[in-house]
């Protein structure tokens, strides 16, 4: 295994769009959501154990689940844990990585990734990424990985290659950069046969990232820079916390990827899903003969029921009669019943909750 090659989880999120079952005290990464007997943060780290050393596996994560990562992940250490103290977006997070990295080998080739991806095809994901870390080990390049995308979803940002020298299985350089489009937008970007699904899967060596980040976030990059000799050491979580209270909110996408000219992308099909909806979800559940999927089937009775994901967290008897296409999430503290394509609609929510009800049902 090339000692070279590191990995990067990010696992601070929240899944707001996940709730009522992903919650601040337990987000989804670490919840065991497809019932494999794995939280998805365990999947992720599981997967890249076998690309890179398990001393060169960085979990990026709040401060707050610090203890939930250690119990999930025991084999690594806790200098292997970033610890955030507030949310700053992803920049950041890449930011501090990129240093404490530094520290331990300046040659590094680095994987970023979400840690609640679904990867239905392991070995072509693995190859897939082995071909990555080959290419940006020879080339200065930011790369990223593109999903062929299969529906005009809304939920995720675009690639734009040029169709013209369009190959699934080459490497090419990226045209545009489009966030979550609407409707109309997404079907269009489909139909064109132009553009991948952004995966939010990133490779780059240490190198590249770093001169990135001088170039096009400067500020950011001075400030991870300035604790060089601290990182690793006992007065690192103070450094951090400072950090991080100076440092702006922005994402690597929108800092780095966007702006900077040297951007390509690896055209992949390994079966992936971000799992960032309950409609997601549903595509990987076992279905019932009206189409249901339902966890928590021993306490839930459906009569004219179709299309509809039922996730009973309860003890309590669940009967439903006369829905078609909707989401059913019951807990012990909160029910939720939303219509399946109003579920980009639950992140709001959950920041009208927080405002009217307080935190304690989020």
């Amino acid at each position: 295994m090339n000692k070279n090659n590191y990995c990067v989880i990010m696992a601070g999120g929240i899944g707001s769009r996940f709730w009522p079952m992903s919650k601040t005290k337990k987000p989804k990464q670490f919840i065991d959501v497809l019932g494999t007997g794995k939280t998805l943060l365990q999947q992720t780290f599981a997967r890249f154990e076998k690309i890179c050393p398990t001393e060169n596996i960085y979990i990026v994560t709040s401060s707050i689940y610090n203890d939930i990562v250690k119990e999930q992940l025991p084999e690594i250490k806790q200098q292997q844990i970033l610890l955030e103290p507030n949310r700053r977006n992803t920049a950041p997070c890449v930011a501090y990585a990129n240093y404490k990295i530094l520290k331990q080998n300046a040659n590094a080739n680095i994987v970023v990734a979400p840690s609640d991806h679904l990867i239905l095809d392991e070995n072509k994901f693995i190859d897939t990424i082995k071909q990555c870390f080959d290419f940006v080990s020879k080339k200065d390049a930011l790369l990223t990985i593109g999903i062929k995308p299969n529906r005009p979803d809304t939920g995720y940002g675009y690639i734009q290659i040029n169709k013209a020298e369009k190959d699934k299985n080459k490497v090419q350089k990226v045209k545009t950069f489009t966030e979550k489009p609407n409707l109309e937008m997404a079907t269009f970007f489909v139909n064109s046969g132009e553009f991948y699904w952004n995966s939010g899967i990133f490779i780059w060596s240490l190198k590249s990232i770093i001169k990135a980040f001088e170039d096009k976030l400067p500020e950011v990059n001075n400030l991870f820079k300035s604790g060089i000799k601290i990182y690793d050491t006992n007065a690192e979580k103070d450094f951090i916390t400072k950090t991080y209270t100076n440092c702006k909110n922005i994402s690597i996408d929108y800092g780095i990827m966007e702006k900077s000219d040297n951007v390509y992308v690896m055209p992949s099909e390994f079966g992936w899903s971000d799992l960032g909806t309950w409609g997601s979800l549903y595509t990987h559940m076992k279905l019932d003969n009206n189409k249901n999927a339902i966890k928590g089937q021993q306490n839930v009775l459906t009569y004219d029921v179709k299309n509809s994901i039922i996730h009973s967290s309860s003890d309590k008897l669940i009967v439903l009669q006369g829905l078609d296409d909707y989401i059913i999430v019951d807990t012990n503290e909160t029910l939720l019943i939303c219509k399946k394509q109003d579920e980009q609609k639950i992140k709001q929510i959950v920041n009208d909750i927080k405002i009217n009800k307080g935190e304690n049902y989020i």
